[in-house]
């Protein structure tokens, strides 16, 4: 059970005294979601910021610091989320607290500094051009989600991050970093007792404001099947992302449907697997997953063969859904992933940090409370009836969209041929954020 620090502030503690290091993250209930329209990357770059100098310390002094005490201190971005994460030896963990308060409650945003970071940032946009993966990524997101929060990018675009001054970084940070948006998550080599003092020196200085509130709702389905070719000269190789909306954590066939997931493309021996790695030797890497956040997620295959494979293993990742959502999955297949799932859930708690992580994403994420905790009964509950009946319920073959990173001049013809019943095409050169 979380402990109370007051003004809707929580701590999450997680002992083990293996080794003499203790891992803190603050996370608020706030991340890319709360980024105003036309200023994405805001909330990246408020985060980013805080190494870069607080009161009484410049950029230098605080990474000196850090580097003196043999400690970590970074910063990640989700949509719903900002975490604040470091690690220390328990001997430096004062010193290290009383560094990582001053950070959070006041950083001094110097515009030198803030000028390097978007300089950087739009340097690593321009860097993200070349990975593939997570341009096929991006461009699925964008199309699936559109102008929900979802469909933004954590980082920003050339475009937005421009847009990104010091009166928005400041103002950002009045809004959000304050006790009401705060969880405490400790883990290591520490009691109870000194989680809570520790906690309270962090968020000591914050101001005591409530939790702002997103107002996030579900993300509206797109209907009919949509194909948005990114344009890369040159490529040997694509990314094909294939998905619609999937899940959500309070849907009643929510575990079901993972576990049909599972059997689809969970697994190295899963169907997508076998047919198009094993049979075929299309795709090294072919797997399905589903997103889980604060609200519905998105569905999703993922394959990325060579340019002359590429339409007919798009056409068969098609065939396969079909079929799963037509015939559904066997008693067989359910019993062999429930085993699976159940050897590998240690691998998920083995850790005093994996497990105090669960804590903070059901309070973050809003999931049900007993999320994790019941999730091995859960799984055993499943039948190959409950399972095909989710997929059934969730996920429409008819509505879809595919997201290919490829060469369109030698690829695009293909690739539509292979697709039935698109409802609209878009082809997008690869740099058009970046630009």
């Amino acid at each position: 059970m979380p402990t109370d620090l007051g003004g809707g502030a929580k701590l999450f503690v997680e002992s083990s005294h293996v080794l003499p290091v203790v891992s803190i993250v603050v996370v608020l209930r706030s991340g890319a979601a709360h980024d105003p329209p036309g200023k994405e990357g805001l909330s990246r770059a408020t985060a980013r910021m805080l190494r870069r100098g607080c009161v009484g310390m410049s950029a230098m002094d605080v990474e000196r610091t850090i580097d003196r005490l043999g400690s970590e201190i970074g910063s990640e971005v989700a949509s719903s989320s900002t975490a604040i994460a470091g690690q220390v030896l328990v001997r430096n963990l004062d010193a290290f607290v009383d560094l990582l308060a001053r950070m959070l409650a006041e950083p001094s945003f110097d515009d030198d500094e803030l000028g390097r970071l978007l300089r950087e940032t739009h340097a690593e946009l321009l860097e993200s051009l070349d990975n593939d993966r997570a341009l096929a990524d991006r461009f699925f997101r964008k199309k699936l989600f559109g102008d929900h929060a979802y469909g933004r990018t954590t980082r920003g675009t050339a475009a937005s991050v421009a847009e990104i001054d010091g009166n928005a970084v400041r103002a950002h940070h009045r809004a959000h970093y304050v006790r009401g948006n705060a969880i405490v998550a400790i883990a290591g080599d520490i009691t109870a007792e000194k989680a809570e003092t520790v906690a309270r020196k962090l968020l000591s200085a914050l101001p005591d404001l409530p939790y702002v509130e997103s107002g996030l709702e579900d993300p509206p389905p797109l209907p009919g099947r949509h194909l948005v070719f990114v344009d890369k000269p040159e490529r040997s190789q694509t990314q094909i992302l294939i998905g619609s909306l999937g899940t959500s954590a309070h849907d009643l066939d929510h575990v079901p449907l993972v576990v049909a997931n599972a059997i689809f493309g969970g697994t190295f021996t899963s169907r997508l697997t076998r047919e198009v790695r094993g049979k075929r030797g299309w795709s090294y890497g072919a797997s399905s997953r589903m997103g889980v956040d604060k609200k519905r997620h998105s569905f999703v295959m993922w394959t990325f063969p060579a340019q002359g494979d590429a339409a007919p293993c798009a056409a068969l990742e098609l065939e396969l859904l079909d079929k799963l959502v037509t015939t559904g999955v066997t008693d067989r297949e359910v019993r062999f992933i429930q085993k699976y799932l159940t050897r590998s859930w240690a691998f998920e708690v083995d850790t005093a940090n994996k497990r105090v992580h669960q804590a903070v994403d059901v309070e973050v994420l809003e999931l049900p409370s007993d999320y994790y905790s019941a999730h091995l009964a859960n799984v055993a509950a499943v039948t190959a009836e409950s399972a095909s009946l989710a997929v059934r319920t969730r996920v429409d073959p008819k509505n879809l969209v595919v997201t290919v990173v490829g060469t369109a001049k030698t690829t695009l013809d293909a690739i539509k041929a292979a697709i039935p019943s698109l409802e609209s095409t878009e082809i997008v050169p690869y740099d058009a954020e970046a630009k």
